[in-house]
């Protein structure tokens, strides 16, 4: 440190545990940006109840809120606004969460799901719709994925009629005749056995060809040869 320059002073991490404060209805007003109106529905109707409550309530001063209140006052209303969370389906979340009732708004970690409210419950470690009980079931794409390519080789695999069977399609190699159930020409087996190649090495170039297949095109005579 330079002659002259002030001494650094390490500031302590915030530790919201230790803040010891009392917030006016005014107060509360101001930084939730509710209503004093409906924080007194709130307290009167037991859906939430500062923490500092005077027994005299007709007094000027009879209520004060916490740090936590505030917080938990600005997570109700995140819900209640920002995802359109009926304000009765809140009240239902609070009883059904009642064990939790002093941090409930503060230490539970809380999830919007549609216009209700879920959480992971601790004793399972699952996510739960909270009011119903009903689990969330998660998508799994590598699932998905697994199931989705299962169908289509499923769906891609041949028939046992088609074992052993030509055909010819529209669209199919220019309307040749093939394989059935496959784009292999039998003009390409023909040409393969020609050059010398038997029926193992015909299948090893064409490996999802059977001898019955092979053994189908090799007897096959084209019409035009004739």
């Amino acid at each position: 440190m330079r002659k002259g320059d002030a001494p650094t002073v390490a500031t302590p991490p915030l530790d919201i545990s230790n803040v010891v404060a009392a917030f006016s209805e005014e107060h509360v007003e101001r930084i939730t940006g509710l209503a004093k109106s409906r924080l007194r529905y709130w307290a009167r109707t037991g859906f939430f109840t500062p923490s500092f409550v005077d027994e005299d309530n007709r007094l000027p001063f009879s209520r004060f809120y916490s740090f936590k209140d505030i917080v938990a006052l600005r997570t109700l209303e995140m819900l209640r606004v920002q995802n359109n969370i009926p304000l009765q389906h809140l009240r239902r979340v609070a009883d059904s969460l009642s064990h939790l009732r002093n941090d409930l708004w503060t230490e539970t970690t809380l999830f919007p799901h549609g216009r209700k409210v879920a959480f992971v419950n601790p004793e399972t470690g699952r996510p739960q719709e909270i009011v119903s009980g009903q689990y969330l079931l998660g998508i799994q794409v590598k699932k998905v994925i697994e199931d989705t390519t299962a169908d289509i080789v499923k769906f891609n695999a041949r028939q046992a009629s088609q074992i052993g069977s030509l055909s010819r399609s529209r669209g199919v190699n220019r309307n040749a005749l093939v394989i059935a159930g496959t784009r292999i020409p039998v003009a390409a087996i023909k040409r393969l056995h020609e050059d010398g190649y038997s029926h193992k090495d015909i299948i090893d170039e064409y490996p999802d060809l059977t001898e019955e297949d092979v053994a189908a095109a090799l007897r096959h005579k084209d019409p035009k040869a004739a």
